[in-house]
């Protein structure tokens, strides 16, 4: 082949080139050559039919007529039966806004038995200028799908992560009215979305924003996977709550909606989009958020603010507004909200005081929902942030807690000691750690389902890092007679503090057997390990046996002195039983068979506690004569 420059009109693979400045009209005038004109007379029609196809495009949908501003007043069903590969239909979200816009599905198939035995998916591929933008948006599941007019199901389920067009999986609306019915089974252990994706790795609810509000960064990336693991998306400051907004717009299919965790000063709500609605129920998501059952959250209105689209995440940006209602069922197809009904929640209050200045305290009040799933974490991060939410924060900072959370008819639980920071944590961490500990050992008691009416806690914040370790310990006498009182002494190290001496005057007790003793001066975790040893089966202690031994854990802020008896000790369901005789340890011998008690060879006798002013940790053993 001849090779040409470009100024002689074509190259050496005999593609046609003309002059810089010439133009294509100017090239088809010259006749040079009979087939260019054809070729850009081609090139012409297909510019004509692309602005067309993107003007279509524009409209939602370069396929069909223009779509149904709005879904159907009356809802009819599409039954699964009748869906097929080839059919078209039209989808509702809300991408701005508070007005759900309509999008064209087209159907590629049923994938059977692909949700769980006799659980099938609807494939469909979604076409239009936002969705083929944006992609499956997190917040979209719900969605109602329509075809001729009549609903089939909803948006519920992405089709792997990077994928390079809108592919999504629909829940047929059959598997969600099953919720409405109640001709579900009962709930059974909750699901998360790890368990989803192991049971089919490319197909995935979608995912569930959920919108911190109050919230820093930090709180969120500190705690956020304990909600991914249920397929929730944490994000925080991309949202907001004003549960005092009025949205005057009814919800309808295709309408933002929003399931509260936490309300008040600080907010946590998920959203997805409502499928199906009547007079006094709704379904929305197509997917479960936790796979509780019976749940109980705030209902609430959402306006999107933006949809943010992403290729590993998009998302909407959502504001929650008024209550509705609140959720009552978390199943496997479909959540389901009854409007007028009020959740239980649990009222929390944060007082926290600013160092040097206890007039300035800042106090944080919110609600937190009744759920044995998410309450634990819910108030865990709810805690953390309203301890760092104030410019006093500091990396050294520690904190002396006191409060109570109140159990309806039930003695209260008592909180207090320092937190501060440790090896592990920083002093915040800590401090809602300790919070949540003592929470979650009743409210997940295994017998007894508690109510928890209120949890308040104090905090006085201390500009320093309190925490000190028994350095030495000494008694005043290494022998005495029962019944008399000793002087015990220890010596504390501070962080970056001198050491400093506490004394505390201890009287033996006066049964005390002549012999050798040891005297334990430790932390109060020390003396609880030996009271409540690990190993022993506690399933069968109630919830007021529970409440009793959380309020008999020793506080952080002391230095304890224990006595270590010759006599044999029991812990029975969690309870010790110091100074057992050996005829009563041998009738209780199928007990510990039975793994229900515990013999240790020692009793431990408390002698009394000093407070310290810091977390303590460590200990030391000293030998006693009695005489």
């Amino acid at each position: 082949m001849k090779s040409h420059t470009r100024e002689g009109g074509s190259s050496e693979y005999g593609l046609v080139l003309w002059p810089k400045s010439s133009t294509l009209v100017d090239v088809i005038a010259s006749g040079k050559t009979r087939w260019l004109a054809c070729l850009a007379l081609g090139w012409g029609l297909t510019g004509i039919l692309r602005a067309q196809t993107m003007t279509a495009s524009a409209d939602g949908n370069s396929f069909s007529a223009a779509l149904p501003a709005s879904p159907p007043a009356e809802t009819r069903i599409f039954p699964l039966s009748e869906v097929k590969q080839g059919l078209e239909g039209v989808a509702y979200t809300v991408f701005q806004g508070v007005s759900p816009e309509p999008m064209r599905v087209e159907i590629l198939g049923v994938l059977k038995d692909a949700l769980g035995p006799g659980e099938d998916m609807i494939l469909a591929r979604l076409h239009g200028q936002k969705p083929e933008y944006t992609g499956v948006v997190a917040g979209m599941s719900g969605s109602p799908v329509y075809i001729d007019g009549r609903l089939a199901g909803a948006l519920s389920y992405r089709i792997g992560q990077f994928s390079k067009e809108p592919i999504a999986g629909i829940t047929p609306i059959e598997q969600m009215l099953e919720v409405r019915d109640e001709t579900i089974s009962p709930a059974a252990a909750p699901i998360t979305n790890q368990a989803a994706t192991e049971r089919q790795p490319e197909i995935r609810p979608m995912d569930t924003p959920l919108v911190f509000s109050g919230f820093t960064q930090d709180a969120v990336q500190r705690f956020g996977d304990r909600f991914r693991a249920m397929g929730l998306t944490p994000v925080a400051g991309l949202g907001g709550s004003d549960p005092k907004a009025s949205q005057p717009e009814p919800l309808l299919p295709g309408s933002a909606v929003s399931a509260v965790l936490v309300q008040g000063d600080l907010s946590i709500a998920g959203t997805c989009t409502v499928t199906y609605v009547d007079a006094s129920h709704l379904l929305a998501c197509g997917h479960p958020i936790t796979q509780y059952g019976p749940v109980a959250m705030p209902m609430t209105k959402a306006a999107v603010l933006a949809t943010l689209p992403s290729p590993l995440n998009a998302f909407k940006i959502v504001n929650t507004t008024e209550t509705v209602g609140a959720f009552t069922e978390d199943r496997s197809s479909a959540i389901m909200g009854r409007f007028g009904v009020k959740a239980r929640m649990i009222p929390v209050i944060v007082d926290v005081t600013s160092p040097g200045n206890p007039a300035r305290t800042k106090s944080y009040h919110f609600e937190v929902l009744d759920n044995r799933g998410l309450t634990p974490s819910a108030m865990l991060v709810s805690v953390y942030q309203s301890l760092q939410g104030n410019n006093s924060a500091a990396a050294e900072m520690s904190y002396r807690l006191s409060g109570q959370i109140a159990v309806e008819g039930h003695s209260p639980i008592q909180l207090n000691g320092i937190m501060a920071q440790n090896d592990l944590n920083p002093a915040p961490i800590n401090a809602a750690l300790y919070v949540t500990d003592r929470f979650s050992k009743v409210y997940g008691n295994a017998l007894d389902q508690p109510t928890v009416t209120s949890l308040t806690l104090k905090v006085e914040e201390i500009p320093e890092r309190r925490t000190a370790v028994i350095e030495d310990a000494r008694l005043g006498r290494v022998v005495a007679f029962a019944g008399e009182t000793i002087e015990v002494e220890a010596t504390i190290h501070p962080y970056q503090a001198p050491p400093r001496i506490v004394r505390l005057p201890v009287r033996l007790p006066a049964d005390i057997a002549p012999g050798s003793y040891r005297i334990l001066i430790s932390d109060g975790a020390t003396v609880d390990r030996l009271l409540q040893p690990t190993g022993v089966v506690t399933h069968t202690v109630g919830l007021d046996d529970t409440i009793t031994q959380v309020n008999r854990l020793h506080p952080n802020d002391r230095v304890f002195m224990t006595l270590l008896d010759h006599t044999a000790q029991a812990v029975l369901e969690g309870d010790a039983l110091p100074g057992l005789p050996l005829s009563m340890a041998n009738v209780l011998g199928p007990l510990k068979e039975a793994q229900k008690m515990q013999l240790t060879g020692e009793s431990v006798v408390d002698l009394g506690s000093v407070e310290t002013g810091y977390s303590v940790a460590g200990s030391r053993v000293l030998t006693l004569t009695v005489r």
